[in-house]
Parts: structure tokens; sequence; C-alpha cells
């Protein structure tokens, strides 16, 4: 009898199920498998992970490299309230999930242990302050603010230099949509 073909696995590694096809003509059989004997462990959506020990235990992939597997290399960007509210304009919001911007998908999936939303929509390569100031203008309901309650504070942040008004006119040219751009506008006018 002959033995099974075994992948080489990297600790740390993420890697979705076809990624096996190269070792079995049924890699989901094979990703079984290799769950059984503790070789991988499965975060959902055809996503595996190489166990990488430490003296506590099994450590778990970073978001990442669990996103870019995910994602199959498509661009993304991590966004949602950790980036808000480290703008400092008064968004306190925490969501029990993350919220992914890229090219690729649209939904809520369960990474590992990790809710993940996904939204198919334009971001820039390189985001800047100015450009999560938009995000964030654009996703008010969410954020649980008002224009009221971000017009002081965001007045206060372009006078103390915090923020780029010309950047922030281009990224509101560029990324949002006419009533939050007007606002914007205002907010830049009253600044100076």
């Amino acid at each position: 009898m002959t033995r099974p073909a075994t992948p080489t696995l990297r600790p740390g590694q993420v890697l979705r199920t076809k990624a096996l096809a190269a070792w079995s003509a049924n890699p989901v059989r094979l990703a079984q498998r290799l769950v059984r004997e503790g070789r991988l462990q499965k975060l959902g959506q055809g996503l595996f992970a190489v166990p990488k020990a430490s003296r506590f235990g099994n450590v778990p992939p970073d978001l990442e490299t669990v996103l870019t597997a995910f994602l199959e290399g498509a661009p993304f960007l991590v966004t949602g309230p950790p980036a808000w509210n480290s703008l400092g304009l008064g968004s306190t919001a925490l969501w029990a999930h993350t919220l992914v911007y890229n090219t690729k998908r649209t939904g809520e999936f369960m990474l590992g242990n990790q809710p993940v939303r996904f939204r198919r929509v334009r971001f820039p390569e390189h985001p800047t302050p100015e450009w999560f100031v938009v995000d964030l203008v654009e996703s008010l309901g969410t954020a649980g603010l008002t224009l009221e309650d971000l017009r002081p504070r965001l007045v206060e942040a372009l006078r103390g230099g915090r923020l780029d008004p010309i950047r922030l006119r281009a990224m509101a040219a560029e990324f949002s949509t006419a009533p939050h751009r007007r606002f914007l506008d205002q907010a830049m006018k009253e600044a100076q």
C-alpha cells in the first residue's frame, strides 16, 4: 500500500483547499485528513491554517494572512471603528466584526473565530487619514455619529493641522457622495 501524499506546510501559513490539489486529486479529502491529524486547522470558507505553536499553545494566524488567502491576493483594506476612532473625531464605536473593503467579495463570513464583513467598494491604494475621515462621514450611521456631532471636532482637527484640507478635498471629490462633500466643504470653510 502506498503512503498518501503529504504537502510541505509552514507554521502560520494559511491556504485554500484548492492549494492542496498539487498533492492530491481530491484536495477536500486531503484537507480533512490533515485536520484529523492536527496538521491543519479549519478556519472556514475553504480556508485552513497550519498551526503555529508557542509555549502557550497554538497561535492563530494574523488577520492580514487570512484575508490575503481568502481574497486570493486581491487588494483589501481593513477599516471600521479602529481606524475611525483613531482619528480623534468623536467616534467611539465598537463592533464585534471586522470591516474589510475589497475588490472581490461582499458579505459576512466567519474566518476562524472572527466575524468579518466584506464590502466590495473603491478605496485608495494608500489611504491617508483624510480618506478615513471621508470613510467615517460615509459610514456615520454605523459609526454612531451624526454630522452635527462630527462638525466641531472636524473643524478643530483642520484648524489644529491634524488634517490636510487639500488632501481632504481631493479624497472627498473622489470617494464621497454629493451631500457629504458639501458637509466637508462647509467644515473646511469654517476651519479657515
